[in-house]
Parts: C-alpha cells; sequence; structure tokens
C-alpha cells in the first residue's frame, strides 16, 4: 500500500509504490509533487469532462466489440453508446460534472462525434479482437508494471496487435515518441505474460482520425525496462528524502491540486487534510 508512516514528528516518509502503470510513470516525470498527491497520498482526483468523454467512448466502443464480427455496423455504435450513455448517468464520474441541459447535451454530441471518427478509421466488422479492456501485469525485479489494453487483436498472419483508443489531440511529431512509449509499456506486457511480441503498436485518435502505428523490438523493449526502472529508484529516493518537487508546464492549469502547490503559493503539507473535503464534494 501507498500510504503514510511517519518516521518522526518531523520528517515524514513515504512508502514506496511496489507497482507502476504507463499513466503514473508520465505522471512522475511531469510533476513529482501532483504525483505524491495522488499516488502516493491518494488524495481525491475529481473527473473531467475531457476524463469522463474518454472513458465513456472506451466503454461504448467495448460494448460494441462484444458482438459478433458481422453485426459491428453503425447502428450497432449508436446502440452501444447509448447504452454506455445510460451507464454513466448512473456514475459518479458523470453524475460529479454537474453539467446542465445545455452541457450535457454538447458533451453527448461530442461523444458520437468521437465515435462516428472511429468509423472513418476502421471497418470493426474486420476486426480479430481476443482481448478487450485487458488488465496485465508483469514483474521488473521488484516492481509490478501493470496496465490495461484497451483492444488486442490479431492481424491477417495472425499476429499480435495493440491498439489503444485516444480521444483527445493528436501529438505534434516532436512529442509522437513520447506518446507511443506507453504503448511499448503494454508491448512488454504481452511479451511477458503471452510469451509474444506484439507486431504492432497502435494509437488510434478518433478526435482527427489520425493514427500513429509503431513496431515493438527488442531494443524498444529494452528501452522501456530501464527508463521504468530509473524513473521508479526516483520515486523511491524521492519517497525516502520526502523530495517531491513542482514542475511547471501547461498541465498546470488543468491539475486539481493547484491549491497546494508552492509554485502557485499553495503548502502542500495541507493537501492531506484539505483536499479530501475540497476535492470529495467535486468528485
Amino acid at each position: 500500500m501507498t500510504d503514510l508512516a511517519t518516521a518522526s514528528s518531523d520528517t515524514p516518509t513515504w512508502t514506496v509504490p511496489t507497482s507502476l502503470s504507463p499513466s503514473r510513470v508520465e505522471s512522475f516525470l511531469s510533476c513529482p509533487l501532483a504525483f505524491r498527491f495522488s499516488s502516493i497520498e491518494k488524495l481525491p482526483d475529481p473527473p473531467t469532462v475531457a476524463t469522463t468523454r474518454g472513458s465513456l467512448v472506451h466503454r461504448a466502443l467495448e460494448i460494441l466489440f462484444t458482438l459478433p464480427a458481422a453485426d459491428r455496423t453503425p447502428a450497432a455504435l449508436d446502440r452501444s453508446l447509448d447504452a454506455a450513455i445510460l451507464e454513466y448517468h448512473q456514475m459518479p464520474d458523470y453524475t460529479a460534472l454537474q453539467l446542465d441541459r445545455e452541457q450535457a447535451t454538447k458533451f453527448e454530441r461530442e461523444c458520437r462525434e468521437l465515435c462516428s471518427n472511429y468509423l472513418k478509421i476502421e471497418d470493426p466488422r474486420t476486426v480479430r479482437e481476443i482481448g478487450l479492456e485487458l488488465k496485465l501485469e508483469a514483474p521488473v525485479g521488484d516492481l509490478t508494471l501493470r496496465g490495461i489494453i484497451d483492444r488486442l487483436e490479431l492481424d491477417a498472419d495472425g499476429e499480435l496487435v495493440v491498439t489503444d483508443y485516444k480521444t483527445g489531440r493528436a501529438p505534434s511529431p516532436n512529442w509522437e515518441r513520447k506518446s507511443l512509449s506507453g504503448v511499448h509499456f503494454y508491448s512488454f506486457l504481452c511479451e511477458s505474460v503471452f510469451g509474444k511480441r506484439p507486431a504492432a503498436i497502435r494509437l488510434m485518435y478518433l478526435k482527427s482520425g489520425e493514427t500513429i502505428t509503431a513496431t515493438p523490438s527488442e531494443q524498444s523493449t529494452k528501452f522501456l525496462t530501464t527508463r521504468t526502472s530509473a524513473v521508479w529508484k526516483a520515486v523511491a529516493t524521492a519517497c525516502e528524502r520526502d523530495d517531491f518537487r513542482p514542475r511547471q508546464s501547461n498541465l498546470c492549469s488543468w491539475c486539481a491540486y493547484q491549491r497546494w502547490c508552492p509554485e502557485f503559493g499553495g503548502d502542500p503539507s495541507l493537501a492531506a487534510t484539505e483536499a479530501p473535503v475540497t476535492l470529495a464534494s467535486r468528485s
């Protein structure tokens, strides 16, 4: 568990996490302090329109792919989205957004646009899926790497393909490699669990209709494990030294913990007592 253990009244020592996911790795690299708040202290992380919209569309596509291949028509995707919307209307991820009628209409319209864009990228009737929202984990030394694959499928040659749906904007060429790092993570998990490296890993950007594809290799897998081990060691050092430094970026405007960030005049030590009250009301 990643709860707080107090070595003394003045010097807190944080328990080192024993597992990491792609999102947690990127969270630490983006801002160690935000990582501490979310992954070490486990403070509430209220949903946003963007995160809920993404989760809902993922769910709609998951429902679609539970149907026989021949039945995955545009009308079936509409019904799958309707079912996902009904599910989410009962979930905190949606209800906490407190959308008014106009906002709710816009939210649903954007979900439908993303699903419509998906059908422009591929014909779901041709996909040979073998796993949906697949939870995998594998050890790297004392660390456990874990992740959820949106879709695992077989290509025409019977080789594995990992597909990851993205509902945000496609990255610029300079950020493309970073965006693929998470999918290489999933490639490593497939190789560890199934004993077979995927032939391709894909990021499917539903907003723009773009697909970024890469071929994983022994070198990319080695780089992934080396990089993740290095991040874990950095996390362990930060825990031992209580040294989680904030890192300002354009992500700050979206951060739920900005109020307690010293870069914005906040006090991180108050987050543990204030955030559960302040943020829980929004989640």
